[in-house]
């Protein structure tokens, strides 16, 4: 069965309030969904968001890639043959991960539909119940404090704080929430690369003194900054996670070896797709070191695809699934659902839209 076309199409979400971190804030986000249809009359989806500020993929950029270097080197080529078409989609241009982790998805989607298969079936899982955190922005300690009882009203029992300003202000935050969803509410930090090492030194060390109960700290500092990373995990007793300093399996290896970090979060986006956060996940296995399956402010359908490979997974123990809560309508039908801070699937083939 062979591909006979790729066709991109691209929408714009509106988000129900604005998304807040050290890094952004984002109110709509830039979807590009793509199309990949073979000979038999079969159709996989797959989508991605640009990220310009995390991963440097645009619209346009995604765009441009997909319907160039990517659709040259896959048309016509046997969807059969699945793990040498995700390895020529690899190797169709350097970078672009967005644009790439729409067609893997897609060509997931097709192929489970082949099979007759529901994507986490193809990599070895089940279908299951998981439980997502739900994300709070970086705001004024009083207005996250609103955000937080909010949320945990809806059912949420575990908030993940976005903080990585100045610390006086994120302590402020973190006391605020702290103080109003008590000790059954856990809590998590990111500060997506707000500090510098000494900084965040100094503020986890100050958690750490005043016995606030935090399960992890998130990309503490820069991605680039590897020493400063592992300066901070030297320096401290909570856990640290790194986020935007993995993109690749390659990178994640670097980390392993440095001893860097004690979880890591896999995004589809940075990864490049399916084949790839699987590769992640499998080396910090053999590390010993768990994995969050999180993903950037993105549509429902990428956001599926990152369900099914938690349920397949073995080493993806925490989830951070609760983007698509974040958007408007979608207009989508199948995929992945909600109960409370409960995700699941449908079993029907692909990633079960229709």
């Amino acid at each position: 069965m062979k591909i006979t076309d790729i066709v991109c199409e691209k929408r714009t979400v509106s988000l129900k309030r604005p998304f807040k971190t050290a890094v952004r804030t984002v109110e709509t986000i830039e979807v590009m969904d793509v199309r990949l249809q073979t000979e038999d009359g079969n159709e996989g989806l797959g989508s991605a968001t640009a990220t310009l500020q995390v991963t440097g993929d645009s619209l346009d950029g995604m765009i441009a890639a997909v319907e160039g270097p990517i659709k040259d080197a896959l048309l016509y080529e046997d969807m059969n043959k699945r793990n040498d078409l995700l390895l020529k989609l690899e190797k169709s241009c350097i970078n672009n991960s967005n644009a790439k982790a729409a067609v893997d998805i897609a060509i997931h989607d097709a192929f489970g539909k082949q099979c007759n298969l529901p994507v986490y079936r193809l990599l070895g899982g089940e279908r299951d119940v998981l439980e997502t955190d739900m994300t709070v922005s970086i705001n004024d300690p009083a207005t996250m404090q609103d955000e937080a009882v909010a949320r945990v009203e809806e059912g949420f029992d575990v908030l993940k704080l976005k903080v990585g300003h100045e610390e006086k202000e994120d302590f402020q935050r973190l006391l605020k929430v702290k103080e109003a969803v008590g000790d059954n509410v856990r809590l998590r930090l990111d500060a997506n690369q707000g500090w510098n090492g000494k900084q965040a030194v100094h503020f986890i060390n100050r958690l750490e003194k005043e016995d606030i109960n935090v399960e992890f700290i998130e990309q503490p500092v820069p991605a680039h900054d590897l020493k400063a990373l592992k300066y901070v995990r030297d320096h401290v007793h909570l856990p640290i996670m790194a986020d935007e300093s993995v993109f690749s399996p390659s990178e994640v290896l670097r980390l392993v070896e440095m001893e860097c970090v004690d979880y890591v979060n896999i995004k589809l986006m940075k990864a490049g797709g399916l084949r790839r956060a699987g590769q992640i996940a499998d080396i910090c296995e053999s590390a010993g070191i768990p994995c969050m399956i999180g993903s950037m402010m993105e549509s429902t359908v990428s956001g599926t695809a990152a369900v099914h490979l938690a349920m397949a997974h073995p080493n993806i123990k925490i989830y951070d699934l609760d983007a698509p809560l974040w958007m408007k309508d979608e207009g989508l039908k199948g995929g992945m659902s909600y109960e409370g801070r409960e995700v699941t699937v449908t079993d029907l083939p692909g990633l079960g839209f229709y």
